[in-house]
């Protein structure tokens, strides 16, 4: 009788030892993406901010460079709310292109390196540099851009004809923006 007792009793601490240990032990790190050579940021820069990108790419019908092609879509600029990891609005995304925090920081970027995505109707991954900075705040410091982890944004599948010269089409994308600085 007195075994059965120690011996509950000694199940039971060990269920509640193992029990602590498993949720003092760390969370599995999350899945990463698999980011192309191409587009890594330098070495002598790090991660500061993602940003998820939620809205359109916009697109013109107009007259292909070449007469013989008639007429294409033609990118003009993305229209994006930001939100950061937790969900939280953190800024905006539009023409330049330009990443503005609701801090009032801003930077406009310069297209570097362009992989396609891994899913054939996303627009391709981005790696940008630095052209202009604006405003003091969380992106006065961003060197670099990535556009990772995109969905749609692709141009328009509907003709564009002559009767669609000139018209607009806004077609929904989501993507990730990692934000880099120098390491210090």
């Amino acid at each position: 009788m007195i075994f059965e007792c120690y011996s509950a009793r000694l199940t039971g601490l060990l269920s509640v030892v193992l029990l602590a240990g498993c949720a003092a032990a760390p969370a599995p790190a999350p899945v990463g993406v698999e980011i192309p050579q191409a587009l890594k940021a330098p070495a002598n820069q790090r991660l500061a901010k993602i940003a998820e990108a939620s809205g359109v790419q916009i697109y013109v019908c107009a007259s292909a460079k070449d007469p013989a092609a008639g007429n294409v879509w033609t990118f003009r600029a993305p229209e994006a709310e930001l939100r950061d990891q937790a969900g939280r609005p953190f800024g905006r995304h539009y023409a330049g292109p330009t990443w503005e925090a609701n801090d009032g920081s801003k930077v406009i970027g310069v297209v570097k390196a362009k992989e396609d995505a891994p899913d054939p109707t996303a627009i391709p991954w981005l790696l940008l540099s630095t052209g202009e900075v604006y405003g003091h705040g969380v992106l006065e410091h961003t060197t670099s851009i990535q556009r990772l982890k995109t969905v749609g944004g692709q141009p328009p599948t509907v003709a564009c004809g002559s009767a669609e010269l000139g018209r607009g089409m806004r077609v929904p994308y989501q993507a990730e923006y990692r934000f880099y600085v120098m390491r210090l």
